[in-house]
Parts: C-alpha cells; sequence; structure tokens
C-alpha cells in the first residue's frame, strides 16, 4: 500500500534550521518524499522476489507488511544516507537560481 503524496508535505513547510542551512525546507521536505517514495518501489520489487512460500501468507499480512514498508522507507528517506533527495535538491536549487528566481516560490 502506498501512501499519496498529499498537499501535507508542501502546507507545512519545515524550519529553515532544520534543513541543515538550506534556507528551504519545503523543498528538503519534497526532495525527501520522493526519495521515500523510491525506496518504497525498491522494497517493493524485493518483496515481490520470493524465494519460498510464505506460510503465514495472507491479505493482512500482506497489508500490515506494505504498511511496515513505507514507514520503513519514510524513516530511511529521513536519514538522507542513499543521497536521492540530496541530489534531487540540488538540481532543483540549481534550476530556481538560473531562472533568476533566486529561491522557490
Amino acid at each position: 500500500m502506498t501512501m499519496p503524496i498529499s498537499s501535507s508535505y508542501a502546507s507545512t513547510p519545515a524550519p529553515a534550521a532544520a534543513g541543515g542551512g538550506s534556507g528551504d525546507g519545503g523543498l528538503r521536505k519534497a526532495a525527501e518524499a520522493f526519495e521515500a517514495v523510491i525506496l518504497r518501489q525498491l522494497m517493493s520489487s524485493m518483496r515481490q522476489a520470493k524465494l519460498g512460500d510464505d506460510i503465514f501468507g495472507s491479505s493482512a499480512t500482506d497489508n500490515f507488511r506494505e504498511m511496515a514498508d513505507a514507514k520503513t522507507a519514510d524513516s530511511m528517506a529521513a536519514l538522507r544516507q542513499f543521497g536521492i533527495a540530496d541530489m534531487v535538491e540540488a538540481q532543483l536549487k540549481g534550476r530556481a537560481m538560473a531562472a533568476g528566481g533566486g529561491g522557490l516560490q
């Protein structure tokens, strides 16, 4: 089960200090959310590559695993260890600077 990216990410900007001096907490949160989506897809693909039959297999177990994987992906994205969010954030900041906006609106 995947959670859609809702307006809650954009409506609650993080403080600038939490962004590690980046100054744009909304962009940082969006980049982390994108990384979480990628990690959920990765974890889903790994779950599909089963090596054997699941003795406790049921739809309830599958739903619980999907929810646990989503939470794990969110936690992993918040740690920013994979670098996906950093690259997305840097690319979007570069485009905003090139457009002459000096920042995202």
